[in-house]
């Protein structure tokens, strides 16, 4: 048990402590290259200017780099590849415990990752070299379906893995002993899953708040997957937290670089796998939550206003501009996320663990 304890808190501080260490180099890299959008974002049709302007610093925007999220998933990878190389250079009993790379439980949730936040990266380096958001709206949106589409097509992969490789065939229904068998159907809706989960994305609006709520839900996979006795995972959850408080450090305002696609995607593709792994896919609304409504406000808002007469039912979406627009400040935003992520991580490991 207590080495099952030190195998997962001593990577996610050596994961920390890397995250730090790789950052001034990698902020210099950033600044030096530009690696930030050349163009403000552009104003859609939802959001009128004077809510635009409220809530988005466009000098930032075109001041500060966007692929801060490299620094996430490289300091993952830096610490499984160290841990692994310790223990072949100094066989233990002890470093071989330490080691979490494992083919049965860690292997495709790292690929997944670096995947995910591959896609993400060739969309930052687009965003950053490629398109002139102010006078190319459309543009943004048809590489929008684009990348929906690399995430489908992700998404039938990792979910033909998990039907095909490890049986995985249905999903728990929490509070029951009941397992929904879905066949072949399991493909697709792991898709679904997935698709739904990166709607999520539009979280990464603010300093600090993606990063902090990711951490948060990626600490509560800790508890879940140690619960469940999958100790190789929840040491890659509790290393990929190392990782994003790494990046938090720098991120809260005024924000020193912000995640971007590479990040968001990496850690949202790996989320999904991870719940699907624990089999707590029913629990990811909870576990997630402000995820989830962050997603949900940008879609209500964009079919009121498509579908009912161009009616707005947030002052801007997603939720958190919102409450921005009402005059929070991002501060205070930032931070009740923040509170709302741990009370609903904290019910939802509950319920994992006792149902």
């Amino acid at each position: 048990m207590i080495l099952n304890v030190i195998k997962i808190f001593l990577p996610t501080i050596l994961c920390f402590m890397i995250g730090i260490a790789l950052t001034p180099s990698f902020t210099n890299f950033m600044y030096k290259r530009k690696l930030w959008r050349k163009n403000a974002r552009a104003i859609n049709e939802t959001i009128t200017n004077t809510d635009f302007t409220k809530i988005h610093n466009t000098d930032a925007e075109i001041s500060t780099p966007r692929v801060g999220g490299i620094l996430i998933w490289l300091s993952v990878v830096v610490t499984i590849a160290l841990i692994w190389l310790i223990s072949k250079v100094v066989p233990s009993d002890l470093t071989a415990k330490l080691d979490f790379y494992s083919r049965s439980q860690t292997l495709v949730p790292l690929a997944s990752l670096l995947l995910g936040s591959f896609i993400g990266l060739i969309d930052d380096m687009i965003e950053i070299n490629g398109r002139k958001f102010a006078k190319e709206y459309d543009t943004e949106i048809r590489f929008r379906y684009i990348k929906i589409a690399l995430i489908v097509v992700l998404g039938v992969l990792i979910g033909a893995w998990f039907y095909l490789k490890i049986g995985m065939t249905g999903i728990s229904i929490p509070f029951t002993m009941l397992h929904l068998p879905l066949g072949v159907l399991f493909i697709p809706f792991f898709v679904f899953i997935l698709v739904a989960v990166f709607s999520g994305g539009v979280i990464d609006g603010m300093d600090g708040l993606a990063g902090g709520v990711l951490a948060i839900i990626f600490a509560g996979y800790v508890a879940i997957a140690f619960g469940k006795e999958m100790v190789d995972i929840a040491a890659l959850c509790g290393v990929v937290s190392g990782g994003i408080l790494a990046f938090l450090w720098f991120n809260v305002p005024p924000a020193r670089f912000y995640m971007g696609e590479t990040g968001m995607m990496g850690l949202l593709v790996l989320l999904t796998v991870v719940a699907f792994l624990t089999d707590t896919v029913l629990l990811l609304p909870l576990i997630a939550f402000p995820l989830v409504v962050s997603g949900a406000s940008s879609s209500i808002q964009i079919i009121s206003y498509k579908y009912f007469g161009k009616r707005r039912v947030f002052k801007i979406a997603p939720l958190h501009h919102h409450f921005h627009a009402l005059g929070w400040s991002k501060e205070k935003v930032v931070m009740r996320y923040w509170i709302v992520s741990i009370i609903c991580v904290i019910a939802g490991v509950v319920i994992a663990l006792i149902s």
